[in-house]
């Protein structure tokens, strides 16, 4: 499984951003897509995951009720839409595949990455 992500850049504060992850390859063995995020110098942190369905999702707290995840799988792409952009948001984030079923928020269960995309979030 091959992960494309795109649709970082520069934000202000309050602002939005929507990011998006293409899938290729054998898709059909995920089940779970998630995106993490990675601020220099600290460690990746989960985000949001999305099961095949759509329907079933979970957010970190840092960013419920900002940030919403969702699945086209139809076009094999996962989007995060980001509102009320914070400085604090500013990261690579990076979007994952895992083909267990739990929606976990622990990188070690993902087992397909894509590269990162920069969002940065200014004051």
């Amino acid at each position: 499984v091959q992960l494309q992500a795109s649709g970082g850049g520069l934000v202000q504060a309050g602002g939005s951003l929507r990011l998006s992850c293409a899938a290729s390859g054998r898709t059909f063995t995920t089940s779970v897509m998630a995106w993490f995020r990675q601020a220099p110098g600290r460690e990746r942190e989960f985000v949001a995951a999305a099961r095949t369905s759509g329907v079933s999702t979970r957010y970190a707290d840092s960013v419920k009720g900002r940030f919403t995840i969702s699945r086209d799988n139809a076009k094999n792409t996962v989007t995060l839409q980001m509102n009320s952009l914070k400085p604090e948001d500013t990261s690579v984030y990076y979007c994952a595949a895992s083909r267990r079923y739990s929606l976990s928020s622990y990188k070690y269960e993902y087992d397909y990455w894509g590269q990162g995309t920069l969002v940065t979030v200014s004051s």
